[in-house]
């Protein structure tokens, strides 16, 4: 079984405003809204994918009603923590120039982290924990690393799409895959990253801490893979990018879910990189027929 976590979901509402001004009165074009987080993500792909997975994370109020309604009828399974406060709504108002206004979130309390502990114990040795996304302040701040650490004393394949210190912390304890995009892999080693080539050494490094496989994601230059024994860079196929959210997590989503399916890491990278694409040049995220549209033109040589 897979299993998310998303600490801080959301409502993401973008709104379409057709020359945004300052201080007036501006009329919407359209609005969209869609449950949102990382792990969530993660969790709706792998439903288009035909993979099944239990979202984990914190909810409240009626904006918690909405993303756990949604995920319902996509068929997504959930068991979050009820928390007191309501679920986040981050803005993202596309214009002339593209502006976002991320809410804060509740704030989650002793006994709620206790309870979502406790929703962890239903985990296997031999299924997957994905942990993607920020930690919220009112959460202990290594909590990723002490998930981590459990994960890997009993057994569980650990996922971490983080960035900073949150995943740094965690690679000593051998999770079984991480993510950064070459933005976080240079900031987890204070270089400036901007080719494969630049990336492929500190992708090394991660891979010597600790983690057994490495993914690093490129934008426009394509993808990295590399294994305790391999590396295998990526093209990306060519399309129109409309949206860039959502696309490391679909990237996450394709690996894992094709991961459990095939055991081949070289067939879980290609649907992955398509699944990333296919959400970038897609509105909301993206549908396993656009992940199939695309796979053909995604080429794979190991380095």
């Amino acid at each position: 079984m897979i299993y998310t976590v998303t600490l801080n979901p959301s409502i993401d509402y973008i709104v379409n405003v057709d020359n945004f001004q300052i201080d007036s009165i501006n009329r919407m074009i359209s609005d969209q809204k869609f449950p949102g987080g990382k792990g969530i993500n993660v969790s709706r792909v792998l439903k288009r994918l035909d993979v099944t997975s239990i979202a984990f994370g914190f909810i409240g109020g009626f904006t918690g009603d909405f993303i756990e309604n949604v995920l319902k009828s996509e068929s997504v399974l959930s068991d979050f923590v009820r928390v007191a406060g309501d679920s986040r709504i981050n803005i993202k108002l596309k214009s002339q120039y593209e502006t976002e206004i991320n809410g804060q979130g509740p704030t989650i309390s002793e006994q709620n982290s206790t309870d979502f502990f406790k929703k962890l114990e239903q985990i296997q040795p031999g299924d997957y924990l994905i942990l993607a996304g920020n930690i919220p302040s009112s959460l202990e701040s290594n909590l990723y690393e002490k998930i981590a650490k459990w994960g890997n004393e009993k057994g569980v394949n650990i996922v971490v799409d983080a960035s900073g210190k949150a995943l740094l912390d965690v690679v000593k304890h051998k999770p079984f895959f991480i993510k950064p995009n070459h933005h976080e892999l240079g900031e987890l080693f204070d270089v400036t990253i901007s080719t494969v080539e630049e990336a492929i050494p500190y992708g090394q490094k991660l891979l010597e801490l600790g983690a057994k496989n490495v993914g690093i994601s490129l934008a426009g230059m394509g993808a990295i893979l590399m294994t305790e024994k391999d590396i295998f860079v990526s093209n990306v196929p060519k399309g129109e990018v409309i949206n860039s959210v959502g696309a490391g997590d679909s990237l996450v989503a394709g690996f894992i879910g094709t991961y459990v399916k095939t055991n081949d890491k070289v067939t879980a990278f290609k649907t992955a990189v398509a699944a990333g694409s296919a959400t970038a040049f897609s509105s909301d995220l993206t549908s396993r027929k656009k992940i199939e549209e695309l796979i053909d033109q995604v080429m794979i040589e190991k380095r």
